[in-house]
């Protein structure tokens, strides 16, 4: 069953992503800070969107809690719904596109976002 939303725990405003390091229009996300620097983070994709390409020098774990995510590597375009989870190596560019109501979590081997 679905919760429609991340717990009001998760969304705190000192957590809270700044605009700045959203790499998709539209997204809300709250991020968590590991011991080793690694992170974890929260979005919430409020329209249809595609996300600019990026590259991390650290290694990233993403899994699809609710709605559509295509993840693009290269011309590889990997559609994935909920429940679907997926590993992309440092060093590998990446893009995507959501759909409006998407949420994901993800989990980076170093720091990737940075607070408002």
């Amino acid at each position: 069953m679905s919760m429609g939303d991340f717990p009001q725990f998760m969304k705190r405003p000192a957590n809270r992503i700044a605009t700045s390091h959203q790499a998709t229009p539209g997204v809300e996300g709250y991020v968590f800070d590991g011991a080793d620097g690694s992170q974890m983070a929260f979005w919430t994709c409020r329209e249809t969107a595609s996300s600019a390409a990026a590259v991390h020098e650290f290694d990233e774990y993403m899994l699809v809690v609710e709605g559509r995510y295509t993840l693009i590597i290269g011309e590889q375009r990997i559609a994935m719904q909920a429940g679907d989870e997926y590993f992309i190596p440092r060093g590998t560019w990446h893009a995507a596109e959501v759909l409006a109501g998407t949420r994901t979590i993800h989990a980076f081997g170093g720091h990737r976002a940075a607070r408002e």
